[in-house]
């Protein structure tokens, strides 16, 4: 297929840089706490898939308590700057850019603006089944908090 003549489907084939991401293809039930909601479980559910034939990863997030919005992530590479980026949206309209790293089966993820910044830490497992996630948030840029704590199980 072409559009206009230009074949848009040579770019479609998997991004070498995301190899180590594979870990992630799948579904995952989650439960989880956080701050707001002390003593309260939280159950969720994502999934991780590649798209455009692996050129970026597509991460779908939800978390069944209201007051927590589902969201998509997509995951791509600059291999100039040899890092990796993560573009985030939301139902409540929340657009968000973080930087991401994924070294000896740690993912962590992160963004530093001005009156919002946020940390994660992925601790996978060697048998890329369970994913430990521990999230920090700071108003201030120097003060940090607990935020959202994730135990991912996969499912699929």
């Amino acid at each position: 297929m072409t559009m206009n003549n230009i074949p848009v489907h040579k770019a479609q084939i998997p991004n070498p840089a995301l190899k180590p991401f594979n870990v992630l293809i799948g579904e995952w039930e989650t439960v989880g706490s956080h701050p707001i909601f002390p003593g309260t479980i939280l159950h969720g559910y994502s999934s991780f898939k590649w798209i455009e034939g692996g050129a970026f990863l597509m991460w779908y997030s939800t978390v069944q308590k209201e007051g927590f919005p589902t969201g998509i992530a997509i995951i791509g590479s600059d291999d100039a700057e040899g890092a990796f980026f993560m573009l985030y949206f939301d139902e409540r309209g929340v657009s968000r850019k973080h930087e991401v790293s994924f070294k000896d089966n740690v993912l962590n993820w992160w963004r530093n603006t001005s009156g919002f910044s946020q940390r994660y830490s992925w601790a996978i497992s060697n048998d890329g089944n369970t994913i430990v996630g521990k999230g920090e948030l700071s108003k201030d840029g120097i003060t940090w908090q607990k935020d959202l704590d994730q135990t991912f199980t996969r499912i699929k």
